[in-house]
């Protein structure tokens, strides 16, 4: 055979080779662009891919059975057993989707779908129980006397109704868990809870880095809000996608050969970047492509800040140069806090009047944070709102310049390993005077002002201390500003810090966004100051105090000293009772039972007497 016929059969073969290739990826194309990935939520929420479809695309971009939708920015299942869930995650490597049950407003008991006989249907069925911390038993106990500080047992719950059953509080236990542990009139209901783990490449996450095991924190999931896992199977679709994701890649339908495939890496590029001068010089353009966007990219919202400035005009405070800011913050030299924005430095304006240099050093989004503050604060003057002075924009340098709070945040007195320096700053009236000027500043931020602002970050962390010691609200950059009347507001996502943010940001089953979340924060501040521990330490469950709102409330009910460090007088005594109660009224699950902050400020500023004892606050 000659060296042309030779070549001829080499082209003939790579020809038919790029034909067939080719005729995959333009099948590949075209799944792709008709079943493009989706989420609910722009930036939260599970991914919907092939074998799921939404109910708005075509049949074909789904496998039978297993159709979810949006509901604004949830993620619904439609179960046949539990009915209309909200999926939460979906690990499509190892078959596993963590739902959440949309309980029926009447009974509030999310556990309750749980104990269902069979949750199996054609398609999805409970995980199977090949780990020992993958599921959990249901025991019901008579008494609520159960030692909940062991790390595998969680609860209580008192919302089930069970039949021929006499027990009023249910607890999650690992199976291994010794049951003579428990006190005497404790049962087992159920045997086989599923718990809704999250997943990384090997599979469930049992523990932590440090090995501290996760199973109380996923079973709350379980046992407050009845998030429970699913697997799925469909025939052959099943086997091949999960191949699929074990290899790295997604899973695609032909509707022409019938069956699922892998999907490829890339698309036509493949074709062509056969030799290493063709692929650099795709990476050199793509380098190149990346750099023009990004520069687009700044410049687009450095031109959005630069409107938004125009638009206010001269109404808000000074702005300042970058060097003017260097010489105000005698060029970055004190350095007197850190977050997660950037860096607050101390400073001087001209004139000699001390400040705080706040830089938003990682300034995420399109401006939002560094907008918020300039246009929820700018215009504000109150006594117990901290005071934007001035700010600067360039490019992408943007500072905000404060006045200077000498005593710093609450949390550092609040959590202060010093005690005796704690309890004489932080005695019950002058607790009671910051939280009420607190509550004052709240009450301006929601009616006072020619829009209502919701602040969404209100902690100890976030409320500064003038030489005085009164208090002054900071950190604007997750509020969201409303019109006065506007009752409810829409969040693309949750705002705030774990421990403070309101239940009805984590799931629209306890009610609708509005001010009444930074009500709810407003009260879990009051209860750490009362108490003097953080409301999620995890030193507390071995002190058998798992719950800071559940151990303030029972001390209330039953007439107990709050203050344990130390004897205080009756009239402090009253001070401490009179905080406690406002703030378990604040911490209500049920949006509607929360107290204004108008109200709140009645509240500590009126007699103990007038107060009536909140419903129990939490689930």
């Amino acid at each position: 055979m000659d060296l042309h016929k030779f070549l001829l059969i080499v082209l003939q073969l790579s020809l038919l080779n790029y034909a067939s290739y080719a005729a995959k990826s333009w099948e590949e194309d075209d799944f792709l662009k008709t079943c493009s990935s989706h989420r609910c939520s722009k930036h939260h929420g599970p991914e919907i891919r092939f074998p799921f479809r939404l109910s708005t695309d075509p049949p074909s971009c789904g496998a039978p059975g297993m159709q979810l939708s949006c509901s604004k920015h949830d993620t619904i299942l439609n179960h046949q057993v539990l009915g209309p869930c909200i999926v939460t995650a979906i690990y499509y490597r190892h078959l596993v989707m963590n739902v959440i049950p949309l309980v029926d407003s009447s009974s509030r008991c999310p556990l309750q779908k749980l104990i269902s006989t069979n949750l199996s249907t054609d398609v999805y069925r409970p995980v199977s129980l090949d780990y020992s911390g993958h599921y959990s038993v249901l025991i019901g106990c008579s008494i609520d006397s159960v030692a909940t500080n062991q790390d595998g047992i969680v609860g209580p719950s008192s919302c089930l109704s069970l039949r021929n059953n006499a027990s009023q509080f249910w607890y999650l236990v690992l199976p291994q868990t010794d049951m003579s542990t428990l006190p005497m009139g404790c049962e087992v209901v159920a045997k086989s809870i599923p718990i809704p783990y999250t997943y990384d490449k090997n599979g469930p996450k049992f523990e932590t880095f440090f090995d501290k095991p996760l199973f109380k924190d996923r079973a709350k999931g379980a046992i407050n809000l009845g998030e429970t896992p699913f697997t799925w199977s469909l025939n052959s679709i099943t086997s091949v996608c999960q191949r699929c994701e074990q290899e790295g890649r997604h899973c695609g339908f032909s509707s022409i050969r019938g069956q699922a495939y892998c999907l490829h890496h890339g698309s036509h590029v493949k074709l062509i970047a056969g030799t290493t001068s063709v692929a650099t010089f795709i990476i050199l353009v793509a380098t190149a492509i990346y750099r023009s966007l990004k520069k687009r990219y700044n410049e687009a919202i450095h031109l959005k800040v630069e409107m938004f400035l125009k638009t206010y005009g001269t109404s808000k405070p000074t702005r300042y140069t970058f060097s003017e800011v260097k010489k105000i913050a005698r060029r970055f030299k004190e350095k007197v806090g850190q977050g997660g924005f950037g860096s607050v430095y101390r400073g001087q304006l001209p004139n000699g009047v001390p400040v705080a240099v706040k830089m938003l050093e990682n300034s995420t989004g399109e401006g939002e944070d560094f907008i918020n503050e300039v246009a929820t604060i700018g215009q504000i003057h109150h006594a117990n709102i901290v005071r934007l002075l001035g700010f600067c924009s360039e490019g992408t340098r943007r500072a905000l310049i404060y006045e200077f709070m000498p005593n710093e945040s609450l949390e550092k007195y609040i959590f202060m390993h010093d005690s005796n320096t704690s309890q004489e700053l932080l005695v019950p009236h002058k607790m009671l005077g910051i939280a009420t000027g607190i509550a004052r500043g709240m009450e301006y931020l929601h009616q006072g002002c020619n829009q209502r602002i919701l602040h969404f970050d209100i902690k100890p962390h976030n409320i500064l201390l003038d030489y005085s010691f009164n208090p002054k609200i900071s950190d604007f950059g997750l509020a969201k500003l409303c019109a006065r009347d506007q009752s409810i507001v829409t969040l693309t996502a949750a705002r705030g810090t774990m421990g403070y943010i309101a239940p009805e940001l984590y799931s629209r089953n306890f009610g609708g966004i509005s001010y009444k979340s930074d009500v709810y924060s407003f009260g879990m501040l009051v209860l750490e100051m009362v108490s003097g521990r953080r409301n999620s330490d995890p030193g507390i469950e071995k002190q058998g105090e798992v719950y800071l709102p559940q151990w303030i409330y029972e001390r209330v009910i039953a007439g107990q000293n709050l203050v344990l460090n130390r004897e205080i007088a009756e009239e402090e005594k009253e001070k401490v009772k009179q905080l406690a109660i406002v703030a378990l009224w604040c911490i209500q699950w049920n949006p509607k039972n929360r107290p204004s902050m108008t109200k709140v400020v009645n509240m500590l500023t009126g007699r103990l007497q007038n107060l009536q004892l909140p419903p129990k606050p939490y689930v």
